[in-house]
């Protein structure tokens, strides 16, 4: 049970349903888990000892705890061995290290998401935005599939040098290994294959990219910081581009969707947006903010014993951040459940905070930018196709959170 450090009342733990099914309700529900307690223990990952946190303030202060590791080291021994039978390929870049080994992994990427780079990419982004916008059928389309999946592979496809023929397979791939491990041993059969394959996939290319010579693409430009540094392995080279894969595709399509599924209910912030496109960088902050495509942190442990608002924390616990809670305290955020795409100063959690801040957040604000603002533009009467409640949202064992689908209808395609 949790307890509340002001009132001592123990609460129930929370189930592991917590996390893994839809709820139309969620925001409410974590407001009402943090008014009695920013701290409460879950059933997640099932059977080991696990809490999340909920208010900003202590969510901003666990981001940076040094109590709390990203290393799977500090795990304990069964979910190492799990992690390690299923996927060893994923527990070898930045996002499972603490200092100095997350020092050294973050500069292999450093210098892949530069300002330079994201004014190169700029037009292929738009070119990309407009020839699926021209793909939709007469009418309408599903914006999940058509466009928000689709923007972001082909961007990130283009981006490492990928073939873009070979986005389903990186797709499927991508979607088993963002929720590793599993609770089955069916489950996590699956991951074991996902991860072989994705693995053999990209040390072939990173292969063959070495005997074809290097170009400017964002393969070559790690290999070269590999090869110039000498202080990075082939493993980690290839677990660096599964992340940049999985974090580059879904948490975006997830920004698009979620953000145009809370302007089709809010029509007055669509008409705003709509009509002066120069709201877009802040718009999408408060879509982050507001219905965050990633709801919780990635891996954190309790590297010792600790205490957070009288709730104990035994050592090799996990501390689960729950982001989507967090940016919607009415202590940081005023009227936090209304959006307002004109609102100041929005400091969400969405991309993280500190040392593990998101290195690729220019790239998905950036494809983010120009999605709004081309979708808007060209389908001026665009509209959600049907009613709100029936908007299907997908809770896995990842930490994201967005639409399996968005069905919108319009009677106008502008040209390009």
């Amino acid at each position: 049970m949790s307890t509340g450090a002001s009132s001592g009342v123990e609460y129930e733990k929370l189930p592991p349903e917590f996390f893994t099914e839809p709820n139309p309700n969620r925001h409410a529900d974590n407001a009402a888990l943090r008014s009695k307690c920013p701290v409460h223990q879950v059933n997640h990952p099932v059977g080991a000892e696990a809490y999340v946190v909920m208010d900003y303030e202590t969510v901003s202060k666990m981001f940076s705890d040094p109590r709390l590791s990203k290393s799977v080291s500090k795990a304990p021994a069964w979910w190492q061995d799990l992690l390690k039978d299923s996927s060893p390929i994923l527990i070898k870049n930045m996002l499972t290290a603490d200092a100095p080994e997350h020092t050294r992994l973050r500069k292999l990427v450093a210098q892949a998401f530069t300002p330079r780079k994201m004014r190169e990419l700029r037009p292929k982004i738009q070119q990309t935005c407009d020839e699926l916008i021209d793909a939709f059928g007469e009418g309408g389309a599903d914006l999940f599939t058509e466009f928000a999946l689709l923007l972001p592979l082909k961007v990130i496809c283009e981006f490492l040098g990928v073939p873009f023929e070979d986005r389903d397979k990186l797709h499927e791939w991508g979607l088993y290994l963002s929720g590793a491990p599993y609770h089955t041993d069916e489950e996590n059969a699956k991951l074991k294959w996902a991860s072989d394959s994705m693995e053999q996939y990209l040390s072939d290319l990173l292969a063959r990219r070495r005997a074809e010579g290097l170009g400017e693409d964002l393969v070559s430009v790690l290999i070269r910081a590999a090869d110039e540094d000498g202080r990075f392995t082939n493993d980690e080279l290839v677990s660096t581009l599964v992340l940049l894969i999985n974090a580059g595709h879904k948490t975006t399509a997830n920004l698009i969707c979620n953000g145009m599924e809370a302007l089709f209910a809010h029509p007055d912030q669509l008409e705003l947006l709509r009509s002066d496109p120069e709201l877009a960088p802040n718009a999408i902050e408060e879509f982050l903010r507001y219905e965050s495509p990633v709801y919780r942190g990635t891996l954190r442990v309790a590297a010792e014993d600790m205490e957070l608002h009288g709730v104990p924390i035994g050592k090799e616990s996990f501390v689960h951040l729950m982001i989507s809670s967090a940016n919607r305290d009415p202590e940081v955020f005023e009227d936090p459940d209304r959006l307002d795409i004109r609102r100041s100063n929005i400091r969400h959690f969405s991309f993280g905070h500190g040392a593990h801040f998101c290195p690729g957040s220019p790239l998905s604000r950036l494809e983010g930018e120009i999605a709004f603002n081309t979708l808007l533009r060209r389908l001026p009467d665009i509209a959600l196709g049907v009613p709100h409640e029936e908007v299907a949202w997908l809770y896995d064992n990842s930490v994201g959170r967005g639409v399996t689908s968005l069905p919108v209808t319009f009677t106008t395609k502008l040209p390009a």
